[in-house]
């Protein structure tokens, strides 16, 4: 009878995470976004009109967010669990370059798209059985994965730009692989969005992602193992890289050591202002699908009106600390309420 009591009162954190993370707050910072995006749009429309609407250049700007967008999904969820991953550019960088060497690209469309994969989740495994096993910090872990990945990334391709010569998979950026006008490379998009969100939000490992987040102890209280979640994590964070990694090379055509550049920071970025806590314990992947649009679209914006990319960091910074800002007073109304 003594042994049931610990049981019942261990399923509470589970439960509070099984709910719609972020429930009602998540609508509104959604709607929000949305609006944000529509208000760009407008800006868009009226400052080039002949160029920003063109069909071709909505669908450049779809394509350039799905690359950092497939990042950070799983981004999300590792920021969720209360962790980050420094390391997601150079692990772009690395399996791109990997994917792309001449030994490689004689196996064709599949050995390309393996290698990247496979160089992608063995980044995260690593990544993973440090932080999960090795006690290691994931600031510092990943910081380290992220000089030894842009390193070995530049002893692979020493410094040269590989270009891809497989047509197979060059032909999948052309317009006549587009499907209703759509690149294949927004549907894998699309398609990594929908599984993450199910995943976040309909299944045991979503609400588990959350109860580490939430409080680490109590989830391990409740019957969760912590350090196995930690690790499937960081492996999907990896999986997102290297799928990310096989559609840059669809979009450039190359791999070079100098991908993945900053992507670090702007799927961070992305996730915090669509409403995932740095500190862990919620997360939310349709707002950090809006987070990469929104910051896609000012991109296209400045550089359609050849805006200088100073003004544009600065613009990109002024919406992270007002996006920081905001989330810091609801978690205090939240509080006091």
């Amino acid at each position: 009878m003594t042994q049931s009591a610990p049981a019942t009162t261990a399923e509470p954190p589970l439960a509070k995470a099984s709910g719609r993370p972020g429930g009602p707050r998540a609508d509104v910072r959604n709607l929000t976004l949305l609006g944000v995006l529509a208000v760009l749009v407008a800006v868009g429309g009226i400052t080039r009109p002949d160029q920003f609407l063109d069909t071709a250049n909505l669908q450049l700007v779809l394509t350039q967010a799905s690359v950092i967008g497939v990042v950070t999904v799983g981004m999300t969820f590792v920021i969720t669990s209360g962790g980050i991953d420094l390391s997601v550019g150079a692990i772009v960088a690395l399996a791109s370059v990997w994917a792309t060497t001449v030994a490689t690209q004689e196996y064709g469309f599949a050995g390309i798209l393996f290698t990247a994969v496979v160089v992608g989740l063995g980044c995260g495994l690593v990544n993973g059985l440090l932080i999960a096993y090795g006690g290691v910090v994931p600031f510092i872990a990943t910081l380290a994965m992220l000089a030894s990945a842009r390193g070995l990334a530049l002893q692979i391709t020493d410094g040269r730009t590989q270009i891809v010569t497989v047509q197979s998979v060059l032909d999948l950026g052309v317009p006549d692989s587009y499907l209703l006008g759509i690149p294949p490379l927004v549907l894998v998009f699309a398609a990594v969005t929908v599984v993450g969100w199910l995943l976040l939000n309909r299944t045991t490992f979503g609400r588990r992602t959350v109860a580490v987040g939430g409080n680490a102890e109590a989830a391990r209280l409740a019957g969760i193992d912590v350090r196995r979640q930690r690790l499937h994590l960081y492996l999907l964070s990896g999986l997102c890289c290297g799928i990310a990694a096989f559609l840059l090379i669809v979009l450039a055509g190359s791999g070079q050591n100098t991908n993945g550049n900053l992507y670090e920071l702007d799927a961070i970025a992305a996730a915090i202002i669509g409403g995932t806590l740095l500190s862990g314990g919620r997360g939310t992947i349709a707002g950090s699908v809006l987070g990469v649009l929104v910051f896609t679209t000012i991109t296209n914006i400045f550089a359609l009106n050849n805006l200088q990319s100073d003004v544009q960091q600065i613009a990109k910074g002024a919406i992270i600390v007002a996006a920081v800002l905001v989330q810091r007073r609801t978690a205090r109304d939240a509080d006091g309420a």
